[in-house]
């Protein structure tokens, strides 16, 4: 298949809001998608290269080529091209990296390149998410939903599943099973308001401490460990401590769900960030070991637990993994007894608590009402000092936010990152408006404006960061709302923001 058609059909997609036709078009161009080429045409049709990282930013793709007069392209050459660059590597690498890639751009028309340009930044948003592609390769398979849906949690792939759905059908999606070594989709946490409300909700639930860690999932089979990201990338070599806790295990074979997370010797966790830098490091004996810590078991000794209720699932994990080694869990009896727990997770330095439902199956890759994440909203006002221009279905609005606190000296603002995540096209286009009104320069990607447009950021904690003049960030930093009755002299100061971080927040 010719990457024209894929983009014709990402055009396609990205200019209709109807998901019922958004999935017909997917599934059109699926069923006309050569075998050897599906799981390619999946991966780029969901925004994603096959190989995830290649090494190639907007820095890269700032001086591209002239494009093609007539497409040409293949998708096999493309993921081939990409796989080329993504394992160049060593002296003179930078230098065949780029000139790799201006060969590929030559080869593309304009519209292939934006559409290139958008799959390698990570930009192309065309209304395609996962749940939209699994109900496209079904209808392009003419199988039920669900059969994708669970061969793609326990395979992990959804475009090797596509491809086999398209081959073998029905069958060949229920031959796939959970298989040790092979990482799970995750099972994921829908937000909860509060406790009280994620009773309501689970119904009959038990709490545990949500830990601010790196999600960690574990494989062993006799001697063999694996550990796997939460996007499902082998790690194995970065955590010996998670290697050496599975071993100690009295299992042959297990497969686990946990985080692992730095803690300081009085059990308090480190920042995050300090858990992120070492899963960079193979030291067992670094300053800030990780620690693993297990919330659930899908498998032991050839026993497949995943679509067992949660109450089983938590009872093979205290019969297998010691205390020390689990999240702190209890069994909510009351209101208040939930409230007394998320006050002690606080309390101990972790994010807030996570409300399991005892009767819910392991539902990999998906957010229910099975598990509901509770905890407190940090907000902060802030002033926009520029803003990016959008990609993908946000082409001509003006999204990415640079945010900035206010200098306490007076003298200005100071930045602290960006964020495109919690707007709707009301507030893009609103705020599209009042920031070129207020323009004093710009570039190719950004606007500049005068420090007016007051903005409420919501975030989960501050990190340090050598990045911005503060010398500190907003972690998953997300727009509740415009502030156009505040103004700027009414922002937060830097010294706010870091009092949370002084706070561990």
């Amino acid at each position: 298949m010719l990457l024209a058609e894929l983009t014709a059909t990402s055009e396609a997609v990205r200019a209709t809001r109807a998901r019922n036709e958004k999935i017909d078009r997917l599934a059109e161009t699926l069923r006309r998608t050569e075998p050897g080429e599906v799981a390619i045409a999946v991966a780029y049709l969901s925004g994603e290269l096959r190989q995830r990282q290649i090494g190639v930013g907007y820095r890269s793709l700032r001086d591209l080529p002239a494009p093609a007069v007539e497409a040409g392209l293949s998708l096999a050459e493309v993921d081939a091209a990409c796989e080329a660059i993504g394992a160049m590597a060593g002296p003179g690498s930078q230098a065949a990296r780029r000139d790799a890639l201006a060969a590929l751009f030559a080869r593309a028309t304009e519209p292939e390149q934006r559409f290139l340009v958008g799959l390698l930044t990570g930009e192309l948003r065309h209304g395609a998410q996962e749940g939209v592609m699994v109900e496209a390769v079904a209808r392009a398979a003419a199988v039920p939903r669900d059969a994708v849906r669970r061969a793609c949690m326990l395979s992990g792939d959804l475009g090797a599943m596509a491809a086999a759905a398209l081959a073998g059908g029905v069958e060949a999606l229920r031959a796939v099973g959970l298989e040790v070594g092979r990482p799970v989709q995750p099972m994921l946490a829908a937000p909860g308001d509060d406790v009280d409300g994620a009773l309501a909700k689970t119904g009959p639930a038990a709490i545990e401490y949500k830990l601010d860690g790196a999600r960690l999932q574990v494989h062993r089979r006799g001697d063999e460990v694996r550990a796997f990201t939460r996007s499902l990338d082998d790690i194995t070599a970065r955590v010996p401590e998670v290697v050496e806790a599975a071993l100690a295990l009295p299992a042959r074979e297990v497969v686990l769900d946990g985080e692992a997370i730095a803690l300081k010797p009085d059990g308090r966790p480190y920042p995050f960030q300090v858990t992120a830098s070492r899963f960079g490091t193979r030291r067992a004996d670094a300053t800030a070991p990780l620690t693993p810590l297990f919330f659930d078991v899908l498998h032991v000794d050839g026993e497949d637990l995943i679509d067992r209720p949660g109450a089983e699932r938590a009872a093979a994990l205290d019969a297998l993994v010691p205390t020390a080694s689990r999240v702190p869990r209890a069994l909510i009896a009351d209101s208040p007894g939930a409230h007394a727990f998320l006050d002690a997770a606080l309390a101990a330095g972790h994010e807030g608590v996570l409300v399991k439902s005892l009767e819910a199956p392991y539902a990999a890759g998906r957010r229910g009402a099975g598990w509901l994440k509770v905890k407190p909203r940090h907000t902060l006002d802030l002033v926009v000092l520029a803003a990016e221009w959008g990609h993908g279905r946000r082409r001509g609005w003006l999204s990415n936010l640079h945010l900035g606190a206010r200098d306490p000296s007076g003298t200005g603002f100071v930045m602290l990152g960006k964020t495109f995540k919690g707007l709707t096209d009301a507030m893009l286009t609103w705020q599209t408006e009042r920031l070129l009104a207020l323009e004093v320069a710009r570039d190719d990607w950004t606007v500049h404006v005068r420090p007016e447009l007051v903005v409420e950021i919501a975030f989960d904690g501050v990190q340090t960061s050598s990045r911005y003049p503060g010398g500190v960030t907003l972690r998953f930093a997300r727009v509740l709302r415009h502030r156009p009755d505040k103004s700027a002299a009414e922002t937060d100061t830097l010294d706010a923001v870091l009092a949370v971080h002084a706070g561990g927040l």
